[in-house]
């Protein structure tokens, strides 16, 4: 099973930045037990989400050609939490984009609010690999198909939420 730890993408402005939301709520199972008492979404999740962001725009960089897997997170700062009924909006901003890879600093918020930053590093997977085809590709979150159910700006009924 894939896990979708974003919503909607906000803004998506192709080489440079993303915005993306993640509505947290009650209905989630894992909060019932994230903490007991004083629900919160988890440290790990935020980071999938973060990833899901920028993994996105830097696939998009090479028309989703290149299979994206998230390497390494050098560097995360949770400065709050997220409970349920808020919004958290993801920011991410290119930095870097390579044949091999590409790194993403990305920033939640909610509101003014700053949750957590990170950096995080992509690596591409080499289609040209003997072992590739063993490979359930199915499963990468960081694709196209994930792009057509998060149409940017498109509001239930496919007309732009700003009325164009």
């Amino acid at each position: 099973m894939r896990w979708i730890w974003i919503d909607r993408f906000v803004e998506f402005e192709p080489g440079v930045q993303a915005r993306a939301v993640k509505n947290i709520s009650l209905a989630e199972e894992h909060l019932h037990d994230h903490y007991p008492g004083f629900p919160v979404m988890p440290g790990s999740l935020m980071i999938e989400g973060m990833a899901q962001t920028g993994g996105i725009l830097l696939g998009q960089t090479s028309n989703f050609e290149k299979i994206v897997i998230l390497a390494k997170v050098p560097d995360v700062t949770f400065h709050s939490w997220a409970c349920p009924g808020d919004s958290l909006i993801y920011t991410a901003r290119l930095l870097d984009a390579r044949d091999e890879g590409g790194t993403v600093e990305v920033k939640a918020h909610i509101g003014e609010r700053l949750v957590a930053e990170a950096e995080i590093l992509f690596a591409h997977l080499d289609q040209t690999d003997p072992e590739f085809g063993a490979i359930d590709q199915k499963d990468f979150v960081f694709s196209s198909s994930l792009m057509s159910v998060m149409d940017v700006g498109l509001a239930g009924d496919g007309i732009s939420s700003s009325g164009g």
